[in-house]
């Protein structure tokens, strides 16, 4: 891989959706190991997938996964935490803010 370039490969992948009350969650999950690095892409293939209230759907899938340059990679290093920190400029709290 160099310095600009990227690459592009295929993956199967299983994919869950929940959409239960305890749990309201998407995971996709490679079935032939691949591994995301910073800066990856992942596009799953297929229509959307809707789950009703109160059930988990889990499919089968292609994913499509687009290899960031090294660049991309080393700015996201660079940049990741700076954006996590944005992250933490937020609070909860169980006031009410008229």
């Amino acid at each position: 891989m160099g310095l600009l370039t990227k690459e592009v490969e295929r993956a199967p992948c299983t994919v869950e959706i929940s959409h239960k009350f305890e749990s309201l969650h998407a995971h996709v999950r490679f079935d032939n190991g691949a591994v995301i690095y910073p800066g990856d892409e992942v596009k799953v293939q297929g229509p959307e997938i809707m789950a009703p209230f109160g059930e988990i759907v889990t499919e089968q899938r292609m994913a499509t996964i687009f290899r960031a340059s090294k660049l991309e990679r080393l700015w996201t290093r660079l940049t990741g935490d700076l954006e996590v920190m944005e992250l933490c400029e937020f609070s909860f709290s169980d006031e009410v803010t008229l």
